[in-house]
C-alpha cells in the first residue's frame, strides 16, 4: 500500500513559553524562529511596574519581620507566584535594592517554532511569547484512503522516503490510526513515532511510505484486476466467459468484492477459480450486451433496445450510442491538453485550453440520450459547464485548480457512466492537493504528473483506477 504524508512535531513535546508577569519587553534574547533554546536559558527581559511594587512591599515587610513575620512571608509568596526563584528573592533581600527588569527563563529545551512578541511590546501575565517544539522525536503522519485501511494495522512496519534526504529509507511502526474518517477528504490519519537524531526529519517534509500488506494464506484468496470491474452505485459486475462457446460469449455477473490492492480486488463471492473474465475493453462488452437486449450493468434485467430509426440509440438504462461516445471522446481529448497545462503551472495556457474544452462540451448532442440517461447527463453537464467556465474566466492558477478538481470528478462520472470510443484512462489522486483536502484528475498516461503542484511535487499521487475502453 502506497501512502503519502508529512513529518509533524510530536504534539506531546510542544510547549508554550509564556510571560509570568505583566510588563514591557525590554530585550528579547531569542528573536529568530528556528533558534534552539535550552531549559533555564534567559530568553527575555521584562520591565514590570507591578513587580517593582511587589519588591518594595517585600523590603518594607522586612523592616517589620520580627513583629509581623507573616507579612514578610506573604510578600515573598507574591514574588514566587510571579516565578521569581528563591535565589532572586534572596538577592533582593540582601541587596535591599529594587530591580527594574527581570529575566524570563526557558521552561523547556527545543526549537522555537513561533515568536509572538517583539521588543517594546506590552504583555499580560500568561501571554505566550514563544512556541517551542522538542524535535528529538517526531511523527510521520500519512493519509490512508478508506480502501487502504483493511491493509493497515497497529504495530505494522512502514518504510518511507523523502526527497529532502535522497537515498535514505526510514522505518517505523504504526502507533495510531484515526478512529474516524474525515468526511470531506474520506481519509484517516496513520501515525508513526520516530526518534530524530540530528534533527534530520523536519516538520513539513513530504514523505512517501510503503506498507507491505500480505494476503492471508489461511484461505485461498481469489483476486481479479481492477480493470475487469464495472461499478454502478454499490454494485460490482464482471463479464464471465460462457464455457464452450465459439466465438466467445460473455455473461454479466454481479459479485461481492473485498479490499482493493494496488491494481486488483479480492473477491469474496461470485467467482470461482479458473473462470475466465473480461479484463480489458469491459465497457465495450457491456455496451454490446445492452444493444443485444441482454443483462448489462445499467439494465440488469435485460430486454431489447428500443431503437426506432437509430440502431445505436440508448436504452432507458443508460447505454451510450456510438455517436454519443465519439462526442465524449472529443471532450476528453480536449481535457488532456488543459490538464497538461496545469502540470506546467501555466495559467494563460490553462485558460486557452479551457476555452477549447468548453467548445467541445457544447457540441455534445444530448438528444442522443433518453430517459434516465438523459437526466444523468444533465446533472453532470451542469457541473462541467460551471467548472470549465471558472477555469477559463480566471488567470489565478489556485482558483483554476479548485475548479479542475470539480471538473475532473464530473468527467470521471461521465466516462464511467457512458464510456469512450477507446483507449485507457487513468484515474489519479493526490491527498495533499488543495491544502491537503485531496483532489483527483484523469490522465492519458500511467506515470504520475500532478496538475495541482506541477514541478513542486510532480510525482506526488497514485493511480486509483484504470479504465479500459
Amino acid at each position: 500500500v502506497l501512502l503519502f504524508g508529512k513529518v509533524q512535531p510530536d504534539e506531546r513535546l510542544l510547549q508554550s513559553q509564556s510571560a509570568h508577569v505583566p510588563g514591557r519587553i525590554e530585550q528579547l534574547l531569542i528573536n529568530v524562529t528556528g533558534e534552539s533554546v535550552k531549559k533555564g536559558q534567559v530568553i527575555a527581559r521584562v520591565y514590570s511596574p507591578e513587580l517593582v511594587t511587589a519588591q518594595k512591599e517585600l523590603l518594607e515587610a522586612l523592616t517589620l519581620q520580627d513583629k509581623y513575620p507573616a507579612v514578610t512571608e506573604a510578600a515573598r509568596e507574591k514574588l514566587r507566584n510571579w516565578k521569581l526563584s528563591g535565589e532572586q528573592i534572596r538577592n533582593i533581600e540582601m541587596s535591599g535594592k529594587v530591580t527594574s527588569t527581570f529575566d524570563i527563563y526557558a521552561n523547556t529545551s527545543g526549537i522555537v517554532t513561533l515568536r509572538n512578541v517583539n521588543e517594546g511590546d506590552y504583555v499580560s501575565r500568561g501571554t505566550v511569547l514563544f512556541d517551542v517544539a522538542d524535535l528529538s522525536k517526531v511523527w510521520a503522519v500519512f493519509d490512508a484512503y478508506e480502501s487502504d485501511l483493511p491493509w493497515i494495522s497497529l504495530s505494522q512496519k512502514v518504510a518511507f522516503t523523502t526527497r529532502s534526504i535522497p537515498g535514505k529509507t526510514f522505518e517505523g511502526y504504526v502507533s495510531f490510526i484515526d478512529p474516524v474518517i474525515d468526511p470531506s477528504t474520506r481519509i484517516a490519519r496513520v501515525r508513526i513515532e520516530l526518534d530524530n537524531p540530528g534533527f534530520q526529519l523536519k516538520p513539513g517534509m513530504f514523505i512517501n511510505g510503503i506498507v507491505e500488506a500480505g494476503i492471508s494464506q489461511q484461505n485461498e484468496q481469489l483476486t481479479i484486476p481492477q480493470s475487469a470491474v464495472l461499478w454502478t452505485g454499490t454494485r460490482a459486475v464482471v463479464y464471465v466467459k460462457v464455457p464452450g462457446t465459439e466465438p466467445p460469449a460473455f455473461k454479466m455477473r454481479e459479485i461481492i468484492l473485498g479490499p482493493a490492492t494496488k491494481d486488483s480486488y479480492l473477491v469474496q463471492e461470485g467467482l470461482l477459480e479458473g473462470e475466465e473474465i473480461v479484463t480489458n475493453g469491459t465497457f465495450n462488452v457491456d455496451a454490446a450486451s445492452q444493444l443485444a437486449g441482454k443483462p448489462s450493468m445499467m439494465n440488469p434485467s435485460g430486454g431489447r433496445v428500443s431503437t426506432g430509426h437509430d440502431h445505436d440509440a440508448m436504452t432507458s438504462g443508460g447505454a451510450a450510442s456510438t455517436d454519443f461516445r465519439a462526442q465524449l471522446q472529443e471532450v476528453y481529448d480536449s481535457y488532456v491538453p488543459m490538464k497538461n497545462a496545469f502540470v506546467e503551472s501555466d495559467p494563460e495556457a490553462v485558460q486557452k485550453e479551457a476555452a477549447k474544452l468548453s467548445d467541445a462540451l457544447e457540441k455534445v448532442d444530448m438528444s442522443l440520450l433518453e430517459g434516465d440517461a438523459h437526466m444523468q447527463w444533465m446533472e453532470f453537464l451542469e457541473v462541467l459547464r460551471s467548472s470549465v467556465s471558472k477555469i477559463s474566466g480566471s488567470t489565478d492558477i489556485a482558483v483554476q485548480r479548485e475548479s479542475l478538481s470539480a471538473f475532473s470528478n464530473a468527467l470521471y462520472g461521465v466516462v464511467k457512466a457512458f464510456g469512450l470510443q477507446g483507449g485507457t484512462v487513468y484515474y489519479q489522486y493526490c491527498p495533499m492537493a488543495l491544502d491537503d483536502r485531496g483532489a483527483h484528475w484523469l490522465s492519458e498516461i500511467e506515470d504520475i504528473e500532478n496538475p495541482y503542484f506541477g514541478d513542486e511535487m510532480l510525482s506526488c499521487g497514485e493511480t486509483q483506477e484504470t479504465l479500459e475502453f
